[in-house]
C-alpha cells in the first residue's frame, strides 16, 4: 500500500473534521472526535459496573458468565458504535476501519505477531498471577475462541476502529498512541504483567489497524492472545 496516499488521506479528513466543529461555552470543539471519546468513557464505564446479561439470566455456570459477558461487549463496543457511526455522524462504517483494508500487508503482519508472541506469551502465561486470573476461563479449544472473539471483536472495533479514526482526523499520527490509554485503562484489575504492557500493545494494534485502514489485523492478533494465554494456562502444566 501506498504510505504516501495514507499520509494524504489522514490530512485531507484531519482538515475536514476541524471544520466540523460546535462551540461549547466558547471552546470550538470537532464533534465527532470528542462524541467518539466521550461515547468509549462511557461505556467502559457501564461494562465495568454493570454484568447486563449475567444479571438478568440467574445461576448460571462459569463458562456461560464468560459467554454472557462476551456478548453484553458486543453490543456495548459494536452495535452502539456502529448505529453511532450511520445514524449520527452520517458516515461509511469502512471509513471507521470496518473493512478488509490492506489485507495482505495485513495478513503478514498479523503472522509476525503471532509467530513473536508465541514464546513471551507462554512464558508469561506461567507467572503465577496469570496463571490464578486465567485458571477460571478453562473451556473445550472451540469454547475458547469463541467466547475470546465474541469478547474482542467489538472490543478492537472501539479502539483500533471508531476511536483510533476518529482521532486521527484531529490528532494525525499522535491518535495511534492515544486511541491505546483507554484501551489500557479498561485493562485495570487484569494482571499487572498484562495491564501494565497493554500501552505498548495497544499502540502496536493502532499502528497495525493505520497501516493496513482496518480493525481486523488486530483483532486477529488480540484473539491469538488471549486464546494462547488460556490455552497455555489451563492444558500445558
Amino acid at each position: 500500500m501506498d504510505l504516501g496516499w495514507v499520509l494524504r488521506a489522514d490530512n485531507q479528513a484531519k482538515q475536514v473534521a476541524v471544520q466540523e466543529t460546535i462551540n461549547l461555552a466558547g471552546l470550538q470543539l470537532p464533534w465527532r472526535p470528542v462524541l467518539a471519546i466521550v461515547l468509549i468513557t462511557l461505556l467502559i464505564t457501564v461494562d465495568f459496573y454493570y454484568d447486563i446479561l449475567n444479571s438478568i439470566l440467574l445461576h448460571p455456570t462459569v463458562e456461560l458468565v464468560l459467554r454472557y459477558r462476551a456478548i453484553d461487549r458486543i453490543g456495548l463496543y459494536l452495535l452502539i458504535p456502529l448505529l453511532t457511526i450511520v445514524l449520527i455522524y452520517r458516515e461509511n462504517p469502512s471509513d471507521y476501519g470496518f473493512t478488509l483494508g490492506d489485507w495482505r500487508t495485513g495478513l503478514v503482519l498479523t503472522a509476525l505477531c503471532w509467530l513473536i508472541a508465541t514464546p513471551i506469551l507462554y512464558f508469561a502465561s506461567q507467572t503465577p498471577a496469570m496463571r490464578s486470573y486465567y485458571a477460571a476461563f478453562k473451556q473445550s479449544p472451540a469454547g475458547v475462541i469463541s467466547m475470546a472473539a465474541l469478547d474482542l471483536f467489538g472490543w478492537e472495533f472501539v479502539f483500533r476502529g471508531f476511536l483510533l479514526f476518529a482521532l486521527l482526523r484531529v490528532a494525525g499520527p499522535s491518535a495511534v498512541v492515544l486511541q491505546a490509554v483507554p484501551f489500557a485503562l479498561g485493562h485495570l484489575g487484569k494482571p499487572p504483567l498484562e495491564t501494565l504492557s497493554t500501552i505498548f500493545g495497544g499502540t502496536l494494534f493502532g499502528w497495525v489497524a493505520w497501516r493496513t485502514r482496518s480493525f481486523l489485523y488486530p483483532f486477529l492478533m488480540h484473539l491469538y492472545i488471549l486464546s494462547f494465554t488460556i490455552f497455555a494456562v489451563t492444558l500445558i502444566r
